[in-house]
């Protein structure tokens, strides 16, 4: 019996830091020949990732450009796709998400008639645009997808309810699978000022604002409300690794720049992001990963958007939604700072998104549907 083929297609920095240990694992498992395609939407910040976790792809589309729109990504990203299944022939596609990558390799693979698998599928806000393309990425990924790889019992009953009744597995997200090997007490970071900052004696705030949604007057204030916390409590350090994205970088700067607790860097390898968080006090941040990332290591977050595709977090207490309102988040922000209480509520509270064996389940729900091997208990959160 020859080996499967399967594909894993990433182009992003937090696709790839959710796949990276998903190939890892499929490459390790006998029967199964693991292809890795990358179609480079986010250049610089993808390679990272991928020397983080040592992995040459197999097949590069390598389709950034400077100020790229949505229908040029998705237009590279599946006419680039037409060749490299021709030539690596999968029997299956996995794609991860919700990115304009994730959807061209989802309809890409269905041109080509090869079984999807979505991993990370099921998450939901039913508002169309926000988060922006990302909700309809999704849903457009779950009408193409043969295999569902749901985080959490509530994506499954999202899926449930839009009537697919196809294999839905319940897997924990693989994002907890990259911590247990990006996480060390030892670390030394590169970008040197991390080493430096004073994580026991100051209150070090870890702020990420990137999304689309959030551009214009949102971002604006969302950086008024950051600038006001740090000049009101002089124990705040903020620590904000500032997307690539030009209006990204012109906001940041017009509203957080010149300020001495203010650190304003480049992007981080995810090891360093990794382990930044692991210092850190608290999190404040638009992200999808880092609501899942940061109650993984006991870290509260405050999400920086009007609702979020992961309710199980603002369920268990370890999320809090700010909104978009200056007022709003620096309140919220204050609270968690001079409140002991609710900061240790939330840092104790139990992470809902998994164990670290995702990557596991994902790799023998593979071979059971294709008929070699034992269907995977669901994770229970």
């Amino acid at each position: 019996m020859s080996n499967l083929r399967v594909m894993s297609v990433f182009g992003t920095r937090p696709e790839a830091i959710k796949m990276a240990p998903l190939v890892q694992e499929l490459s390790r498992r006998e029967g199964i020949d693991s292809i890795c395609c990358v179609t480079a939407q986010h250049r610089e910040m993808l390679d990272s990732v991928l020397r983080v976790f040592s992995i040459q792809p197999d097949w590069d589309l390598d389709i950034m450009t400077p100020r790229q729109t949505l229908s040029t990504i998705t237009s590279k990203c599946l006419t680039g796709m037409d060749e490299a299944i021709d030539q690596l022939r999968p029997d299956l596609i996995l794609v991860h998400g919700d990115t304009s990558t994730t959807f061209a390799g989802a309809l890409s693979a269905f041109y080509h008639k090869v079984p999807v698998g979505h991993v990370e599928a099921g998450l939901r806000t039913y508002d169309k645009y926000s988060p922006y393309p990302e909700e309809m990425n999704r849903r457009l990924v779950t009408a193409l997808a043969d295999l569902y790889f749901c985080p959490t019992e509530n994506n499954r009953q999202n899926l449930r309810r839009e009537g697919i009744e196809k294999e839905i597995f319940v897997t924990g997200n693989t994002v907890i699978d990259a911590l247990k090997t990006t996480v060390r007490k030892d670390f030394t970071f590169t970008t040197e000022l991390l080493n430096h900052l004073p994580y026991d004696s100051r209150k070090v705030i870890l702020v990420t604002c990137h999304r689309r949604e959030n551009y214009g007057e949102p971002m604006t204030q969302i950086m008024t409300a950051l600038r006001r916390i740090t000049e009101d409590f002089p124990e705040v350090e903020l620590v904000y690794p500032v997307h690539l994205s030009p209006v990204v970088r012109e906001t940041a700067e017009k509203y957080l720049g010149n300020h001495p607790r203010i650190h304003l860097i480049d992007p981080l390898d995810a090891d360093e992001m990794h382990n930044l968080i692991d210092r850190c006090y608290m999190v404040m941040t638009d992200s999808g990963g880092l609501q899942e990332e940061a109650p993984a290591l006991g870290k509260p977050v405050l999400v920086l958007r009007r609702e979020t595709e992961r309710p199980e977090a603002v369920a268990a207490g370890t999320v809090k939604l700010a909104g978009i309102e200056a007022e709003n988040i620096y309140r919220m922000a204050a609270e968690i700072l001079t409140t002991p209480g609710i900061y240790s509520a939330m840092a104790r509270a139990v992470n809902p998104y998994g164990d670290g064996f995702a990557c596991r389940r994902i790799a023998d729900a593979i071979l059971w549907y294709f008929g070699r091997g034992e269907r995977p208990a669901d994770f229970r959160g």
